[in-house]
């Protein structure tokens, strides 16, 4: 989350060009939960979540107008919708592209389809390690691309020997790696069939490109959803959570070449997910963090889910970055039942 990701010129987190970002945020249904009993959370936390969300002296104060929920297996527990003085507010039913939230998505669909037995080549390319690490890589934002034709555009699909077994943050491994388990020949509408087909068809999730990576359009609701059905074990991800982590920081570890994370924060990736170990600040929850600020996490016990959903037009990966500080202030006063007034 500074200032440069590999799955285009710029951004960090990243996806679909800023003047697409007003015509995609329309309003739908999002959905849901279960029957399941999660432990109940320390007396309060509802409250302290939310004054956390409303505060206007921490990080929330600076990523407004969002909306907010936890949930566990049986859905949301707590949510709210906080304004801005200028933007419209965002909803649960809000729908907005999701950028590198994607990933999350492409890589449950994928542990499912597989019934949870990934090869060691499937781990490479979901943990960024394969080998193609196209810069700048992009699809186009049409709806009759396919994801072989993505892969053929420019240098998206070249494989690079050197950066082989280096985690190195970027779209063209989850797009390389569709094409690759046939899907190949599918646009917009087939990948977001497809992908349905196994996290559940009751989810709406769209693409406004068919990037693996970073091509989503929903609401957190429908995120939300998902998220619910992992905690419930009705998704294989689970299981998987955090497995296969690899360090991401050069600075810590000499097989990354390229950090996403927070400033002076050293962070692993998992499978198609982000693992919130930082030494310092980091309190272990698995997350998948996107340029305009969309930003879902399971929390390390695997008990709760969160959703932060906004669609920032600010300098991209900086949303990811404010959302993320936000968003673990919110999920840390859920956890302790206090408050918290940090800027991270």
């Amino acid at each position: 989350m500074s200032s440069i990701v590999r799955d285009s010129p710029r951004p960090r987190f990243a996806m679909p060009a800023i003047g697409a970002l007003a015509a995609l945020i329309v309003s739908a249904c999002g959905g849901g939960g279960s029957d399941a009993v999660a432990p109940a959370p320390p007396t309060g936390a509802a409250a302290a979540a939310t004054a956390t969300a409303n505060s206007s002296s921490n990080a929330c104060s600076a990523v407004r107008p969002f909306y907010w929920e936890i949930g566990d297996a049986s859905g949301t527990l707590v949510s709210g919708s906080v304004d801005s003085a200028t933007e419209s507010t965002v909803a649960a039913t809000t729908r907005m592209p999701i950028a590198s939230a994607s990933k999350w998505f492409y890589s449950t669909y994928f542990v499912q389809r597989s019934a949870g037995a990934l090869s060691a080549s499937d781990v490479k390319f979901l943990n960024f390690k394969s080998g193609y690490t196209a810069p700048g890589f992009s699809c186009e934002p049409s709806p009759v691309q396919t994801v072989q034709e993505c892969v053929d555009l420019g240098d998206n699909g070249v494989y690079n020997p050197a950066d082989d077994g280096k985690f190195s943050y970027g779209g063209a491994h989850m797009e390389k790696h569709a094409a690759l388990s046939g899907l190949g020949g599918l646009n917009n509408a087939g990948l977001a069939a497809e992908i349905r087909s196994q996290v559940g068809n009751e989810i709406a999730l769209s693409y406004f490109q068919p990037q693996l990576a970073g091509g989503m359009v929903m609401s957190a609701g429908d995120y939300a959803a998902m998220l619910s059905k992992v905690l419930r074990g009705d998704l294989k991800m689970r299981d998987a959570l955090g497995s296969h982590a690899v360090c991401t920081n050069p600075a810590t570890c000499p097989d990354a070449e390229f950090p996403p994370t927070p400033p002076g924060e050293s962070w692993h990736y998992s499978i198609g997910h982000w693992v919130e170990d930082d030494p310092v600040v980091g309190d272990g929850a698995f997350s998948s963090p996107g340029a305009f600020g969309f930003y879902p996490w399971i929390d390390r016990t695997k008990t709760t889910y969160g959703v932060l959903a906004r669609a920032s037009t600010g300098a991209l990966g900086s949303g990811a970055i404010a959302s993320v500080y936000c968003g673990r202030l919110i999920r840390k006063a859920w956890a302790t039942a206090t408050p918290q007034n940090s800027a991270r």
